[in-house]
């Protein structure tokens, strides 16, 4: 397998402790001048979303690229205000009362999943707009279009939770409103994001000219190299002077990919019809989304199935049966005791870790690739366990 985070090719596990996340502050640097000339050229602002990538110790770093960060929630709308600044987006697919009231006091845009909730919420979004008129308010729109492959990443699914369905849209009131969003790719390329807006300015040509902005949502793959960055440009930069709109992207994983590894080692090795490793890191735990998406994370050094001398199948230490990362062929046997580094594992891990079973999580570190320092900047212990139970 071809491992993606580069920079860590020669990278030496034994400098940090096991199980580890390790972050390249070059390579998120290097995606963000992606991002940065995106926004320069088309007009655009970037936001990052937290929701796969809440690293506030890169938040410096980050913070001169973009131009603020999308929310999914109050607590993420409060480290995006403490850590971050710049503009704070929120969204929520429903709001409490309490939520609503705090995040009102801290975002400059904060976008409604339903009507319902837009219009029950009239009196304290009113109170919010007198202490602050330069609030605004937004839509999400669902618009039935669907260019997901994986069921559980594909917001315009059938019976979707998300969004307001674009059919329902005849009967609202806009007054108020002054932008839309809407979110229907995951980890793809500027095609998927040129269909759905053809799909958004058919429907909404009329609306969107008495609108000041529009937000694309995230999924955008900008980073990876074969996205169609000039197509984007292009696209936003049409966007803009047709409808005179601000656009937003709030990619999440465009800032992370390729940055990072998970550093694993080999606690035993049995056999049960086939070898079986086990490490001292979880799929359940620590990656989910290799169960949820589910893929299969690289191993530098590794094969697929076959592909090499020695197969192994890796697992985990929690009870879950199914806490299995994948069947990996080597080179050599494993041995106890040996580092592995899975690969890509900055974005939807750390913001995704559990305690369950009470496994530890993955103490965490920032490394340059270009002048070889390394930071530790956490590590966990059991008092993080308990801290999350009563």
């Amino acid at each position: 397998m071809e491992i993606k985070s580069k920079s860590f090719l020669n990278f030496d596990v034994s400098r940090v402790p096991s199980p580890c996340f390790v972050v390249d502050e070059v390579a998120i640097e290097n995606n963000l001048k992606k991002l940065a000339y995106i926004q320069s050229q088309s007009g655009a602002k970037v936001l990052m979303a937290l929701k796969a990538f809440s690293m506030f110790s890169l938040a410096p770093l980050i913070s001169r690229y973009l131009m603020g960060t999308c929310a999914s929630g109050l607590h993420e709308a409060q480290l995006g205000k403490e850590e971050f600044g710049g503009e704070v987006h929120t969204f929520s697919a429903a709001y409490t009362e309490q939520d609503l009231t705090e995040i009102l006091a801290i975002s400059d845009h904060v976008v409604f999943n339903s009507y319902h909730q837009w219009q029950r919420f009239q009196p304290i979004i009113e109170t919010a707009k007198q202490q602050r008129p330069q609030l605004k308010f937004g839509l999400r729109v669902n618009p039935l279009h669907s260019e997901g492959t994986t069921p559980i990443y594909d917001p315009c699914a059938p019976g979707s939770r998300l969004g307001i369905p674009v059919d329902q849209f005849d009967s609202i009131n806009l007054d108020g409103i002054s932008g839309l969003h809407f979110h229907t790719l995951c980890q793809q390329n500027y095609e998927p994001l040129a269909r759905t807006l053809d799909v958004i300015e058919e429907r909404f040509a009329s609306q969107l000219k008495t609108l000041e902005w529009i937000n694309f949502g995230g999924g955008h793959h900008i980073s990876d190299d074969s996205y169609n960055v000039e197509g984007l440009i292009k696209r936003i930069q049409e966007i803009k002077h047709r409808y005179n709109l601000q656009v937003y992207l709030e990619p999440g994983e465009a800032i992370a990919i390729n940055t990072g590894i998970l550093v694993s080692e080999v606690l035993d090795i049995t056999h049960n019809s086939l070898d079986l490793a086990i490490l001292d890191t979880s799929a359940t735990c620590h990656m989910p989304d290799t169960l949820e998406m589910p893929y299969h994370a690289h191993i530098l050094g590794s094969g697929i199935k076959g592909e090499k001398q020695h197969n192994y199948r890796l697992g985990g230490q929690t009870c879950l049966a199914g806490d299995v990362m994948g069947d990996y062929s080597f080179n050599q046997p494993l041995e106890i005791g040996q580092r592995l580094m899975f690969d890509d594992m900055s974005h939807y891990t750390m913001v995704k870790t559990s305690t369950f079973n009470g496994i530890n999580l993955p103490s965490i570190a920032i490394w340059n690739s270009q002048t070889d320092d390394i930071r530790m900047i956490k590590k966990f212990g059991y008092q993080d366990f308990k801290s999350r139970l009563s």
